[in-house]
């Protein structure tokens, strides 16, 4: 697995999700299985299959979660000295159809959430920000043809 940017606060996400699949839900499942051996044959445990299968899967998020972190490039976003865009950026856009100003912050793909408006590096709009600066026009190629912003401000904040 090549390494990835992560800011801060997407690394310790990770690692309570890690913690919480290995102390929390691998108790649960064990505990699942020894209550469906007590049903008795295991050929015919529905129970039983149930609860491997979800130890199987648990053991598998585990071991994805651990090569993430090992993985991991930690970038301290508040430690970017920039006024260009970068990874960790925080954008505010002028969308040049809407005229609506719209906020991005551009971080790693294992951490974004359009809802909280936190886009992955890898995206179009994301690849298209990429060493521009307040002032610049950039255009974004979406499935429904171009789209045009301007770049208002970058900025190097936790979000």
């Amino acid at each position: 697995m090549a390494r990835f940017p992560i800011t801060i606060k997407g690394f310790h996400k990770l690692e309570q999700e890690l913690k919480h699949l290995k102390y929390v839900e691998r108790l649960k499942i064990t505990t699942d299985i020894s209550t469906a051996r007590e049903f008795g044959d295991l050929s015919e445990n529905a129970e039983y299959k149930a609860a491997k299968e979800r130890q199987l899967l648990n053991d598998k998020k585990i071991y994805d979660l651990e090569n993430k972190l090992a993985n991991a490039e930690v970038i301290e976003i508040t430690k970017i000295n920039s006024n260009s865009v970068k990874f960790g950026a925080r954008v505010v856009l002028l969308d040049r159809d809407t005229e609506k100003e719209v906020v991005y912050q551009i971080v790693g793909e294992y951490e974004a959430d359009i809802t909280q408006n936190l886009i992955s590096i890898a995206s179009p709009i994301a690849q298209a920000l990429i060493g521009k600066k307040a002032g610049d026009i950039i255009e974004v190629i979406t499935p429904k043809g171009g789209r045009f912003y301007e770049l208002l401000k970058v900025q190097y904040v936790d979000f």
